[in-house]
């Protein structure tokens, strides 16, 4: 037996299979396998968790009459959320996290490392959740299991960062466009919401992932969409001006979403008794649904009415039944149904519901787009400046392209989203100039998405601009230096000098005897007197010690540690955790440690 017969038998059948790889295949022709895997997994699991949820949806609301309807609704979300909070805490017992900020916050802190319970948490959670008529979505939940799936093949096969990210973001856009047959839109919104760069390197992984997971669906499922759309009427340029309106319109709606999510979700994170949030947003929940059925679930069914032209089907089932032949109270009952939505998915997410915001980002912007034409349809204000009456199908449409460029700062994913899912571009132009000002006036007031506001706010937020990403990816504790030799305040300068001769640096941090930082001795402030042996025993640490400028903590952003080099013109700063002295950091070792990460970052 030869030395590679011997090397090869010591080895697992993982390792052996990694270096029959490397001589056989090469490194990009592996990652396009891989991400095929990837695109067939998310497929899988879109098909999954679409037909658990409608499963559980037809068990729950078939076959009882119109009236105990109403009661089910109102008991059906605390069962399903109930059920939710237990399977989390006495079988996965971690937290699930919502899916695409979890995502993103494994991209900039985890190595793109996401836990393995990713795998089924968020189907089996979602799955009861939105089945039970929580108001929320599914897409997020599908894309952090199709996106775990990546990161979990990167760990198994010793990927570096760069692959499994990619992975990760073929598991994600694999995932989109098996929930919505949308495999263009998929890409985009890889690469705009997941953050990846648009290279050739990151482009045709993406293509094959997401091309795989449409196939996966179509296969299994057939040519079946969330959302039936038949155009019927053609874009005239006289609805320009309106498109406009409709613009400034979502992206207020869009600023009201963002503004209300994060209004009730810290409301509820002031209550850290789980049953107690659950009771509280079960019972607020359900009555909202009970009052208002359209907002039970994820409301595909109320968008596809409302698309349809049957925006009378919505008050089914209703308390208000009754007032569906005027049009008047069904604008009103849309506009309250519009504000209840956000309301109804943030008391999901805060009661311990797991979903997802893209539905009800969809739902509102069907909402709205249908309440401004119907509006000026039926007040006739297109005709006061002789203009002919607004598609509201059309309008409809636009409108879920505005809410999602606004709520998710997503332009060029609300545009190739709602023109695939329309079987056809026509109303690609209208989509372009809504999407726009709707992601620019959303922009004005939130410099940030729903999805990126708290990871943004602790500086955790990876970006397409690299200066930033790359900040985003040091990690400070890996930078801090400690072979520092420390003294105490009682030290003599006598034996400073015993200590200088050893050491190699010139900051000599002065410390008690809980490892407290008083002050630093600096060389230079010694270099006069450390050849003066009659000061020896007389002059004594705490009357040579100084503070330093400022100090840093291993959990600050890297950007924040930054600036206070820039600010302070120190080139070395102390670390202090919970106020214990654990070494120095220094600017000149951060540049080069930037300088490596900026290479690897950008390389093909």
């Amino acid at each position: 037996m030869n030395l590679w017969q011997s090397f090869m038998k010591r080895q697992t059948l993982p390792g052996r299979f990694l270096i029959w790889r490397v001589k056989h295949i090469g490194h990009r022709q592996f990652v396009l396998i891989l991400s095929m895997i990837v695109g067939l997994a998310s497929g899988f699991g879109a098909i999954i968790i679409k037909n658990s949820v409608h499963f559980i949806q037809h068990l729950l609301t078939s076959g009882f009459s119109k009236d105990l309807h109403l009661y089910l609704y109102f008991i059906y979300p605390i069962i399903g959320i109930l059920i939710t909070v237990l399977i989390i805490k006495f079988v996965i017992r971690q937290s699930v996290g919502h899916g695409i900020p979890s995502t993103l916050f494994a991209i900039s802190k985890k190595n793109s490392i996401m836990r393995r319970h990713n795998l089924f948490s968020s189907i089996i959670t979602s799955t009861f959740t939105v089945g039970f008529g929580g108001s929320a979505g599914l897409e997020g939940p599908t894309v952090a299991t199709g996106a775990s799936f990546g990161s979990y093949i990167g760990q198994l096969l010793r990927l570096n960062y760069k692959t499994t990210t990619l992975l990760l973001g073929c598991g994600a856009a694999g995932a989109m466009s098996g929930i919505f047959n949308a495999p263009v839109a998929a890409i985009v919104f890889a690469l705009e919401v997941i953050m990846l760069d648009l290279t050739m390197a990151s482009l045709i992984p993406l293509l094959v992932a997401s091309a795989t997971a449409a196939l996966t669906t179509w296969l299994l499922m057939g040519n079946l969409t969330l959302l039936s759309i038949s155009l019927k009427d053609p874009f005239i340029l006289t609805d320009v001006p309106f498109f406009i309106l409709l613009g400034i319109l979502t992206g207020l709606v869009s600023v009201y979403f963002s503004k209300m999510f994060w209004f009730v979700e810290e409301k509820f994170s002031k209550t850290e008794n789980p049953y107690r949030k659950l009771i509280i947003g079960g019972l607020i929940l359900g009555t909202i649904v009970f009052l208002i059925p359209p907002l039970y679930g994820e409301g595909y069914a109320t968008v596809n009415n409302l698309l349809s032209g049957n925006y009378t089907d919505i008050l089914n089932n209703s308390i208000v039944y009754k007032y569906r032949v005027n049009d008047y109270y069904i604008l009103v009952l849309l506009t309250v149904m519009l504000l209840l939505k956000v309301v109804a998915t943030s008391i999901t997410f805060g009661a311990g519901g797991i979903g997802g915001i893209f539905a009800p980002t969809l739902f509102m912007g069907a909402t709205a787009g249908f309440i401004f034409s119907k509006s000026f349809n039926i007040f006739g204000l297109t005709n006061i400046f002789g203009f002919p009456p607004l598609s509201e199908t059309n309008f409809t449409l636009v409108g879920m392209c505005g809410m999602i460029a606004g709520v998710l700062h997503a332009p060029l994913t609300a545009i190739f989203l709602i023109a695939e899912i329309t079987g056809g571009y026509e109303l690609f132009m209208p989509l372009m100039i809504t999407g726009t000002i709707a992601y620019i006036t959303a922009r004005y007031f939130n410099p940030h998405s729903v999805y990126t506001m708290q990871l943004a706010k602790r500086g955790e937020l990876i970006t397409h601009h690299k200066d930033k990403a790359v900040l985003t990816l040091m990690k400070l504790n890996t930078e801090v230096e400690k072979d520092f030799t420390t003294i105490a305040p009682e030290t003599s300068l006598g034996d400073i000098v015993k200590v200088v001769a050893k050491s190699k640096r010139n900051i000599f941090p002065v410390i008690d005897k809980d490892k407290m930082l008083l002050g630093i001795v600096l060389l230079d402030d010694i270099r006069e007197i450390m050849f003066k042996p009659e000061l020896y025993d007389e002059v004594y640490v705490e009357s040579l010690m100084a503070m330093p400028p400022t100090y840093v903590s291993s959990k600050d952003s890297m950007d924040a540690v930054m600036k206070k080099f820039k600010d302070t013109g120190a080139w070395n700063l102390p670390v202090i955790d919970q106020g214990k002295y654990v070494g120095f950091v220094s600017k000149s070792k951060l540049f080069n440690a930037y300088r490596k990460l900026l290479l690897a970052f950008s390389e093909e």
